[in-house]
């Protein structure tokens, strides 16, 4: 008798084992898809993992019910790589399994219980290299693409720190033409689906048909035809695509490039597996002997320790491309321009006189403000009562909303949490008060002033509202580039490595955003997003310039941006994580707790906190805290972090959590409860 180790998509253990029929011997083999059942009712498709002749003992074997699909889909350097981001991000292989295959693939035995094979159709025959045009580098460029291939000769990675607008787009195309020369796949990471969009258009003149995208706005079909060409003979040599691509098959890799390596949207949350893609990366790269280059103008403390400590490669391009100057950064104090009563809504008289000229001279501007609806919050004009969502503990963000041709939205409240939206409220449920005011500012508020201070300008706003789907992110930065609009309003989104030539003035309406947010990486990403936002002005023609609006004008990390000294605020900020133990010197696992009754949960995390502190010591754990949020979809959480030196064994580490988890979720009164670990938080 055969067996089957297969992994399906629960959140349990790794795999589970059941029996081959005799007839599907021939089918089943490692990377083949499988129809099994789990528990007393349910079905699951799941993948193949091993296939052996160990009969298990203590339990009752299933035979396997189906295989899906003739033929694996998944190589072993793939799956191989997969078993690595279970192993260290602590996650179930299945869960792994359910993020790296597209739903269409996993699902493709459609309503019959019938085998079918993966189509892997042939595409047309890749066009001739020597004919890709990659266009002429700057001397700098030159330099620094030198410096990257004489740093590959020793190392295996490669850190590119170019200031914003240097053309690290230009030493990239010229890199993956190289490799791919030599016969070898490269994959581009971006962190934003945004960025896909300027730069699908300029690679894809390059490249032509030797490139695939792959990326969650895409389509499921869409997405399951890129796999199944990397499946194939004649796969993609060069992938553009977000955090997922790393879970396609390769088989040739030789390069794979990290843009803007310093974004947090490289960290998956939420579903597991909560892996980092940078990270998960360098790993892939390091299986198929490939190298790797991270670029980006402010790079992260982690990867520049690494670079400054002779572990990575390094190389400095410090001057723009075409030698245009780095914009000019204004800081402007709002809290005495409030005092002075000298702000008109979210705007400074420094910024809007700047907006004005840019108008003026036909240039284009860009409003930052990381924050979405119209405002904050509602509040009782008359007691002070908030609308609070009723299942995460959060106040609810007022969203006007607006008309448009197909597309009506009424005023509405909205978790930005758990997505849930309410209607306004007609009257105060503490005071019976009719009137509400809204506090704070959102993105469509900042819309709504600067249309009426500019009625002559054209305003476009660009956030998780406006660009919920891939057409419409395209079209905004299409409209935006092609000069449709004057003004862009955004959030994150326009800080990520877009290119406008005819912005000349960008305003940051609010840094202390950023500033005040309780954990220790704060600084450091309000250094990257000023900085990253400030580099969207003056790209092409002139100096552009900035003004940064604050209420901490004279914080060191504001004058750090100013100045652009990466250099003193990497210090800065190594000798604070150097005295309390966070990385680069340490390595941290949040470890979490959810519950749907807040007063089991305490004794749960007290139980918890024992056991931690038993196994790792005091000085190794904190908590348990409650998050800045500490209940969403009316599940309460407490969160544990769990500082690992370097020299500890992160076998070992693992297998401790591990069994502190499972000894705990043994219990018969924790029903009920989920525990997770995210390992390397962002």
């Amino acid at each position: 008798m055969k067996y089957a180790d297969v992994a399906i998509p629960v959140p349990l253990q790794d795999t589970y084992t059941y029996s081959i029929p005799e007839s599907m011997e021939g089918l089943v083999k490692v990377g083949c898809l499988v129809n099994v059942s789990f528990g007393k009712k349910m079905t699951h498709v799941g993948i193949v993992v091993r296939v052996h002749d160990s009969e298990p003992q203590g339990f009752e074997i299933k035979p396997i019910m189906e295989v899906v699909c003739e033929g694996a889909v998944a190589v072993e350097s793939q799956m191989d790589f997969w078993k690595w981001i279970s192993l260290y991000y602590m996650t179930p292989l299945g869960e792994v399994f359910n993020a790296a295959v597209p739903a269409k693939i996993r699902h493709e035995q459609g309503t019959a219980r019938r085998r079918r094979k993966v189509d892997l159709a042939q595409e047309p025959t890749l066009p001739d290299l020597q004919m890709m045009d990659a266009g002429k580098l700057s001397d700098a460029q030159m330099r620094a693409y030198d410096g990257i291939v004489d740093a590959f000769a020793d190392r295996d990675i490669c850190l590119l720190h170019g200031v914003t607008s240097s053309g690290k787009t230009e030493i990239y195309t010229h890199l993956i033409k190289k490799f791919m020369a030599e016969g070898k796949q490269v994959l581009y990471l971006l962190p934003e689906i945004a960025l896909t969009t300027q730069i699908t258009d300029r690679l894809s003149l390059i490249f032509g048909d030797c490139m695939g995208v792959y990326h969650s706005m895409f389509t499921d079909v869409q997405r399951s035809n890129v796999y199944k060409r990397q499946l194939s003979d004649n796969p993609y040599r060069l992938i553009l695509g977000v955090r997922s691509s790393v879970f396609l098959p390769f088989r040739n890799l030789g390069l794979v490039i990290v843009d803007e390596e310093h974004e947090t949207s490289y960290k998956q949350q939420d579903p597991a597996p909560r892996y980092h893609a940078r990270s998960a990366a360098v790993m892939l790269a390091r299986m198929f002997g490939a190298k790797t280059l991270l670029g980006t103008a402010t790079p992260s403390i982690e990867t520049f320790h690494l670079a400054a400590t002779g572990r990575y490669g390094y190389v400095r391009l410090s001057e723009r491309f075409g030698g245009v100057n780095l914009p000019d950064i204004e800081v402007v104090d709002t809290a005495r321009l409030r005092f002075q009563h000298r702000m008109k809504g979210a705007f400074s008289p420094t910024l809007l006189e700047a907006v004005e000229g840019a108008l003026e001279r036909g240039e284009q501007v860009i409003l930052f403000h990381n924050r979405r609806g119209y405002s904050h919050l509602l509040e009782c004009r008359t007691c002070g009562w908030v609308p609070r969502c009723a299942h995460c503990d959060v106040s609810l963000t007022y969203h006007k909303g607006k008309g448009g041709a197909g597309n009506v939205q009424m005023p509405r409240l909205t978790c930005h949490y758990c997505g849930r939206t309410y209607t306004l409220p007609v009257e105060c449920p503490a005071c019976e008060g009719h009137e509400f005011v809204s506090k704070g500012n959102g993105t469509e508020r900042v819309e709504d002033q600067i249309a009426k201070l500019f009625p002559q300008a054209r305003v476009l706003r660009m956030d998780t509202d406006t660009a919920h789907t891939r057409s419409a992110y395209e079209q905004i930065i299409s409209d935006f580039s092609d000069r449709r609009y004057d003004i862009l309003v955004g959030t994150q989104m326009v800080t990520k490595g877009l290119d406008f030539g005819g912005v000349t003035v960008v305003g940051i309406l609010d840094a202390d955003t950023m500033l005040n947010q309780p954990d220790f990486r704060s600084f450091e990403r309000t250094f990257h997003m000023l900085t990253q936002v400030s580099g969207r002005a003056g790209r092409k023609d002139g100096r552009g310039r900035v003004i940064l609006q604050t209420r901490s004008a004279d914080s060191e990390i504001i004058s750090q941006v100013v100045n652009g000294d990466y250099e003193a605020m990497y210090r800065q900020q190594l000798d604070e994580r150097r005295m309390f133990h966070y990385p680069p010197f340490n390595r941290i696992i949040y470890v979490y707790l959810k519950h749907t009754d807040p007063v089991r949960l305490e004794q749960l995390s007290a139980e918890m906190g024992r056991q931690l502190t038993g196994a790792f010591g005091t000085e190794r754990v904190l908590g348990p805290d409650r998050p800045p949020v500490s209940r969403i979809h009316s599940m309460y959480i407490r969160k544990f972090i769990v500082k690992v030196e370097p020299n500890l064994s992160t076998a070992l580490v693992r297998q401790q959590l591990n069994a502190i988890r499972d000894c705990l979720l043994s219990a018969p009164t924790t029903s009920g409860l989920t525990v997770y670990f995210d390992v390397d938080p962002q």
